[in-house]
């Protein structure tokens, strides 16, 4: 049986990148097919985290793939049906945001848009200091999405940043299989 084929998008919380692309080995490691997302700013920054062109290297290393980083690049992903399941990790407060809001105007809100079109799942995995303050109203949103699915979240530090939640990284696997699981149960319309 042929595994599923996963577009794993990365926003622009770049202290996360160091637990998402372990995440994108293990992706690759259970057989699935990745194919490697990047907002423009992820794509492009070089940060004390890492230079951007290294994070992008080891993208298309591990998943053998040419990373896409354009609107263009990304809006046929839903009409093309080139993933069966989308994952946002790190999923900023910004792009939450976007999300929550329909907008559309980076490579990784397009492929959400793109993808959700056709009633295929999302999941997120949310990285964001103001979780608890500006953006529990998207994530509320969000909760309420069809087709939108959450790695749990908890505090990052709580003392230092009261209002900050990221997700439980390493559960991206087990979550992103009961996405797949759910979508089988969804119309999909031709």
């Amino acid at each position: 049986m042929t595994k599923a084929t996963i577009g794993f998008a990365m926003c622009g919380s770049f202290c996360t990148f160091s637990k998402a692309l372990p995440q994108m080995q293990k992706m690759v490691d259970l057989g699935y097919r990745v194919l490697p997302i990047m907002s423009q700013n992820a794509y492009s920054t070089d940060t004390r985290f890492g230079k951007a062109e290294e994070m992008v290297k080891r993208a298309e290393e591990i998943t053998g793939e040419k990373v896409l980083h354009t609107t263009v690049q990304t809006e046929p992903i839903g009409p093309k049906k080139m993933c069966d399941l989308l994952i946002i990790a790190p999923c900023t407060g910004n792009t939450l945001a976007k999300l929550s809001l329909g907008v559309t105007d980076t490579s990784v809100t397009m492929a959400a848009k793109s993808h959700l079109r056709i009633l295929r799942p999302v999941l997120l995995c949310v990285a964001t200091n103001d979780a608890l303050g500006a953006s529990a109203q998207n994530i509320g949103r969000l909760l309420n999405t069809k087709n939108i699915f959450f790695v749990p979240m908890k505090q990052d530090d709580y003392i230092k940043k009261p209002n900050s939640l990221v997700s439980d990284f390493e559960k991206i696997p087990i979550c992103a299989e009961y996405a797949l699981r759910k979508e089988q149960f969804q119309p999909v319309f031709e």
